[in-house]
């Protein structure tokens, strides 16, 4: 198929073929989902060595370094949505011809072409293992205060009274880590560049980050989406290329043709 821009003769032709439509869900949506989660994976060791080293006291610094890590830890996940959604419709293009040419097409590869919701399902399949964790967090999280104190010297006597000792030891002692804090430092760890961006001493805007963590962390499984959602102008673009060479390579072709057959006019001959 073939859409002429504004339908002026010379200007480039959007070259588009036709496809068969996918299930939002097929027999690779989990191994799918699982490759989502590896990259999650990867992406997180990396913006933790990396925003580890940049939690500087230079405000305007220290916001541009995180944003920059964020950024480009979402335009990977743009492009690897982008290039699965382009590998789909171009199963779907070779399934269609099949069925033009009277072939029988199976439906579970029918399934498997490319669908627009199938990234967005993808990724937040994919996103579950730090989803629900950070739904949990977000639903029992509070603003994080000051542990076990320092007694003054002067009531260090106290605590051999048997009445208040132990509650002045009491005082002196952390207390132990339960699933919610375990939870937190995993999710702290999953939204560190978010943290390093508003600081955090910052203890309102960590709190904030944490109530809104599972937003954040949807965040790559919708940028995987809407990458994948580009498949269909990636096949055009790729299409609409490959007949522009076609038709600059014929166009050579024929003023080669023209030019090895037309006369050759010779010049006007030298007097002595």
């Amino acid at each position: 198929m073939k859409n002429g821009k504004n339908g002026r003769s010379g200007e480039t032709e959007v070259v588009r073929k036709p496809f068969l439509t996918g299930n939002v869900m097929d027999e690779r949506t989990l191994k799918s989902s699982l490759a989502f989660f590896g990259i999650m994976v990867v992406v997180i060791f990396i913006t933790l060595i990396a925003c580890a080293t940049a939690t500087f006291d230079i405000v305007i610094l220290r916001v541009l370094l995180n944003t920059a890590v964020i950024a480009v830890c979402l335009m990977i996940f743009y492009n690897k949505g982008a290039g699965n959604g382009s590998d789909a419709v171009s199963h779907g293009e070779i399934l269609w011809q099949k069925k033009e040419k009277g072939m029988e097409v199976a439906e579970s590869e029918r399934k498997l072409c490319y669908h627009p919701a199938k990234g967005y399902v993808t990724g937040i399949i994919g996103s579950l293992p730090v989803l629900i964790p950070a739904l949990i967090l977000a639903a029992t999280t509070s603003v994080q205060m000051t542990g076990a104190g320092v007694l003054p010297s002067w009531m260090q006597a106290y605590t051999a009274r048997s009445d208040i000792g132990s509650a002045l030891v009491n005082y002196t002692q952390p207390e132990g880590m339960g699933a919610v804090d375990y939870i937190r430092t995993f999710i702290r760890i999953c939204i560190l560049p978010y943290i390093n961006i508003i600081g955090s001493a910052d203890k309102a805007g960590v709190l904030l980050l944490e109530r809104l963590s599972p937003l954040i962390l949807l965040l790559p499984a919708a940028v995987y989406g809407t990458g994948y959602r580009t498949g269909k102008k990636i096949r055009t673009r790729i299409h609409t290329v490959i007949s522009e060479n076609d038709r600059k390579r014929v166009r050579k072709e024929k003023k080669r043709i023209r030019e090895r057959n037309s006369p050759r006019i010779k010049g006007p001959e030298q007097l002595n």
